[in-house]
């Protein structure tokens, strides 16, 4: 059984009015209900020392505080602000650290959001506040482990956590993306591959064939999975033409990979901002139910 970490404040800590597609967890929540595969946990509400492990203490308080600046608060995006910002913030971010922390004892979990990769060590950026990846990675290392794998297959390059880790040879940045699309000022992940706009399946796939190779040389320890669903050609923001056929491709590549490895693994939800926003949420549930038919009792 695949544990999935979840909160309502995940779509109800949005202002309405925000033109992001704040629904998309609950629809994903409520398509999920039906699985006997999976069981829903409620996420724990994230410190501000673990905060601190991937972020500026100036930036984290500025936040916690309320005292961003408007150019801060408009680069960040989900406006208006809602007062309960905060608060979803911080259940979002724990969300994926006792995802992590499970994963690590049991092999595989996910949470329902996440996939933060814009917010930057001392700045948010891109619908990001706090990196949940990063934030996840550093406490990985502080439990001994030596060779982390973020795997960003997002449709947007994962600026934020390249730039956290540039420096950081415990960490390995993979980023997947479209060349063309945001961020505009692109960061060097560890692996950058960018592509055109408009692939389609086939290609897309061709650019994953690095992955068996990377995984046998680098042996990671724990990966960290942003499994975007942007790329769909559905997606008003991705300029992919990926289809659900093929991300599920993407998705069974990646997880059987990973299980043959017996690899810890979790998965954070990334983008997906489809018109209709039901085709995101298809390709949301497939990342997650496909996850849950690699879980066993024994260990991933």
């Amino acid at each position: 059984m695949l544990s999935l970490w979840y909160s309502h404040i995940y779509s109800d800590g949005i202002d309405a009015r925000a033109r992001f597609p704040r629904l998309r967890y609950r629809m994903l929540r409520e398509k999920l209900s039906n699985s006997s595969r999976i069981r829903f946990v409620e996420p724990t509400e994230i410190d501000r020392s673990s905060l601190l492990l991937a972020h500026e203490p100036a930036y984290v308080d500025r936040f916690l505080e309320g005292t961003l600046s408007e150019k801060e608060m408009r680069q960040i995006g989900l406006r208006p602000w809602t007062d309960k910002m905060v608060e979803r913030t911080a259940i979002l971010t724990g969300g994926t650290l006792d995802a992590t922390k499970h994963a690590l004892e049991h092999g595989i979990a996910g949470n329902i959001a996440g996939g933060t990769h814009h917010a930057h060590y001392g700045k948010g950026s891109g619908y990001c506040i706090f990196n949940d990846l990063a934030v996840a990675a550093r406490w990985l290392q502080n439990q001994g482990l030596k060779r982390i794998l973020v795997l960003d297959l997002d449709v947007h390059q994962g600026d934020g956590t390249a730039s956290i880790f540039a420096s950081d040879p415990g960490v390995y940045t993979v980023s997947v993306h479209c060349a063309k699309n945001f961020p505009f000022h692109k960061q060097k992940s560890d692996l950058d591959i960018s592509l055109g706009e408009g692939i389609e399946d086939k290609e897309y796939l061709k650019s994953l064939e690095f992955l068996p190779s990377l995984i046998a040389s680098y042996r990671p320890e724990f990966v960290l999975y942003q499994g975007g669903v942007d790329g769909l050609k559905e997606d008003k923001l991705g300029k992919w033409s990926l289809t659900r056929a093929g991300l599920q491709k993407r998705n069974r590549l990646v997880y059987q990979l990973l299980s043959s490895h017996s690899i810890p693994l979790v998965i954070t939800m990334g983008g997906g901002y489809g018109e209709p926003l039901s085709a995101s949420v298809d390709a949301h549930s497939d990342l997650f139910l496909q996850a849950a038919s690699f879980c066993s009792p024994c260990f991933f």
